[in-house]
């Protein structure tokens, strides 16, 4: 083998694709933001609007509907087709042969035109009904309201005694089918940690040498622990919560003596963060600054100081002084 072929070969530098992958890291979190609240959106729209719009619809069409068969003492309009007259209203004759009051005809008529105009009087009413009372203005707004009502008295029943029951026998049944409980675990996990409020408290932010010596990891204070275990090695502990990373809402509960703990200077919000980016977002405050000298290291020897003070030369200077000869066992 020849020299050439004993180097080890240099990582080429690529700045095109570089320049791609630091250009779709400032476009994705501002179109993954607008493309969830989009599909948020359309979820509610489909699953939640449309299905109240649709009730509500039968319901008033049902309830307004005047659909006649036949009118004993109708007199048709002069100079307009299928028109009649019965007594100070008129009504239209749809191709269905059914009698509808002549104004809801018009109205659907203004808007969708005479060729999609329903052919019965059911449906034309249901038309009516959306183009008159269930305009998105009132809709959204009425929806909204029935929801948070809805999910307010679900929330009342839950927390009370028959609820709960109720509640954890249906958890259950979900825990026994074999595929659904998996997602349904980590789906629950997820909701659970966003909006319910969690009977933790958390006090401040530490960080503790977990799992082993030389290993740091970021905590959560819960409290002060057991008394057994500050007897037992006589100084104060700490239960801390260790969160696992990408979901910090399971993780690990461990006890540690306090003097064992370093505070840090950040929220708990911004140590959730840290552990669901894995480490990646740190805060601002938390960050080395690259212009800045780095500070001394515990046990470090700065501007060529001993370990004693001394500056280097009068370490030298001690290192050149002989001491006396001190007999051992090898002599």
């Amino acid at each position: 083998m020849n020299e050439r072929s004993r180097k080890p070969k240099r990582k080429k530098h690529r700045p095109f694709r570089r320049a791609v992958w630091r250009g779709l890291g400032v476009v994705l979190p501002p179109v993954l933001t607008i493309v969830i609240f989009v599909w948020i959106g359309s979820t509610v729209q489909r699953y939640i609007l449309e299905p109240v719009n649709i009730g509500a619809r039968q319901v008033l069409a049902r309830a307004m509907a005047d659909i006649q068969d036949e009118l004993p003492s109708a007199e048709p309009v002069a100079g307009k087709k299928d028109v009649f007259r019965s007594g100070d209203r008129l009504y239209k004759r749809l191709p269905s042969e059914e009698l509808v009051p002549l104004y809801v005809y018009e109205r659907v008529r203004r808007y969708d035109g005479a060729k999609d105009v329903p052919e019965t009087g059911q449906r034309l009413y249901a038309r009516y009904v959306e183009l008159r009372y269930l305009q998105p203005y009132i809709t959204v707004p009425l929806t909204a309201i029935v929801f948070f009502v809805v999910m307010y008295l679900l929330g009342r029943f839950i927390a009370a005694g028959i609820g709960r029951v109720f509640w954890n026998i249906f958890e259950r049944g979900i825990s026994r089918l074999p595929l659904v409980r998996n997602v349904y675990s980590s789906v629950k996990q997820v909701t659970d940690f966003m909006f319910i409020e969690s009977e933790i408290e958390y006090t401040r932010v530490v960080a503790v040498e977990y799992p082993r010596r030389g290993i740091w990891s970021i905590g959560l204070v819960t409290g002060e622990s057991m008394l057994d275990i500050r007897a037992a090695i006589n100084e104060p502990v700490l239960s801390v919560l260790i969160p696992s990373s990408p979901m910090p809402v399971t993780g690990y509960t461990v006890t540690v003596a306090k003097s064992e703990t370093i505070d840090l200077n950040i929220t708990i919000d911004q140590a959730f963060q840290f552990c669901v980016s894995c480490g990646v977002v740190v805060p601002p405050h938390q960050m080395s600054d690259p212009f800045r000298s780095p500070l001394p290291l515990p046990g470090s020897n700065p501007a060529g100081l001993g370990e004693t003070g001394k500056t280097s030369s009068e370490t030298k200077a001690a290192a050149a002084v002989k001491l006396p000869h001190v007999p051992t066992s090898a002599d």
